[in-house]
């Protein structure tokens, strides 16, 4: 197993870590604890020793399963990370004693690395205004938890202000060949290095979408490198960036997991004609896209309720990806019936300021027929 070494940190972690998010599920939707537990086992006895949870994943009960499955190993083989769900506090009193349940959850008396949960704006500024920053320095300062840090979901000009805030432990962004520009992204990564900040990648294959490339999309990987998955082309191009210390993977299956400890068994860099596949298979991805929505938002709101950026979104990851890119979710789920394609009463109101000049009244309809269908097969 692949190590990096925190250096800021003074401690040797898995470049692999197991997210604790997508564990294998029973029929009833809770979580299926032998399966889990030959999971944990093979992931510990191969070397991985980072364990990332948190306090909503789920729907609450990831953590308990985490101790249970760990509890069989000296505590101090191993790094327990997990998150206080700064999306659900309101108040410093609420964030101590979702801090005492996690403990009790996890059995466990501290945690390794400890998270401020999907921080935005939003939630970053209440985690300051309600003094839960300095009551986690005051957890670190008491041995409660080792490091501190937080995990981002915003735009990059909101990492470059959180990051600039205090000197973190460590931070975790969303990084991956196809989101370079999302989010923190390159951009966040290099600020991160240039501060001596180490970084914790998750969604290294976006949800499991670069995991399960169309073949017409992942031809140069099959000819470049046979053999190799999808998914550790994925994992290895996160690799090659130094500053991130561990790489997360949901994995559900014992399948998958065996897949990504062989990727991460020994240093094996992207050699100059994989990187140039990995750059093909995107431009692929490219040229799929359904429609050049840039999701600058000028065409909202709309006046009969529709999520237009949302909608595009879930076309153009149906056009990417295909109907395996949890297309149900992202046009079932994600998107309400108040807020779908059909709800349109062609206006055209966000066609005059749509800066791009999309058709999108056209595109609307051909989006609702198109994903509809496909939802249907």
């Amino acid at each position: 197993m692949i190590k990096r070494r925190f250096e800021k940190l003074d401690v040797d972690s898995s470049l692999l870590g197991f997210g604790c998010m997508r564990l294998p599920l029973n029929p009833d939707r809770t979580i299926d604890e032998e399966k889990s537990r030959q999971m944990f086992d093979l992931a510990y006895n191969a070397g991985v020793n980072y364990y990332d949870t948190a306090y909503g994943y789920h729907d609450g009960e990831s953590e308990r399963v985490t101790g249970r499955m760990l509890k069989k190993y000296p505590r101090e083989t191993f790094f327990v990370a997990t998150k206080l769900p700064m999306y659900m506090i309101n108040s410093l009193e609420q964030a101590k004693a979702i801090f005492q349940e996690q403990l009790q959850k996890l059995q466990m008396d501290y945690v390794d690395f400890y998270l401020l949960h999907a921080l935005n704006r939003e939630t970053f500024d209440r985690a300051v205004n309600l003094g839960i920053v300095e009551y986690c320095e005051g957890l670190k300062r008491e041995g409660k938890i080792r490091f501190f840090g937080f995990s981002f979901h915003d735009e990059y000009e909101q990492f470059e202000r959180m990051l600039h805030y205090r000197d973190w432990d460590f931070c975790q962004i969303q990084y991956n060949y196809r989101d370079e520009q999302i989010q923190a992204g390159t951009r966040g990564y290099e600020l991160a290095t240039a501060k001596g900040v180490p970084v914790v990648v998750m969604e290294p294959v976006k949800g499991g979408v670069l995991a399960n490339l169309m073949q017409e999309v992942n031809e140069p990987f099959r000819t470049e490198t046979p053999g190799a998955t999808d998914a550790s082309f994925a994992l290895r191009w996160v690799a090659d960036h130094p500053n991130v210390k561990v790489i997360l993977s949901g994995m559900s299956t014992i399948g998958q997991m065996e897949d990504n400890l062989r990727t991460f068994e020994k240093d094996l860099p992207l050699s100059t004609a994989e990187m140039d596949a990995v750059a093909e298979v995107a431009r692929r991805l490219d040229r799929r896209v359904k429609i050049g929505c840039t999701g600058c938002r000028y065409c909202m709101p709309c006046p009969a309720g529709v999520n237009i950026p949302g909608n595009f979104e879930a076309w153009n990851n149906f056009g990417m990806y295909g109907a395996g890119s949890n297309l149900n979710f992202h046009w079932k789920v994600a998107i309400n019936d108040h807020t779908r394609a059909n709800r349109c009463i062609a206006c055209h109101q966000c066609e005059s300021k749509c800066p791009q000049s999309l058709h999108i009244v056209e595109a609307l309809r051909t989006l609702q027929e198109e994903l509809d269908a496909a939802c249907a097969q």
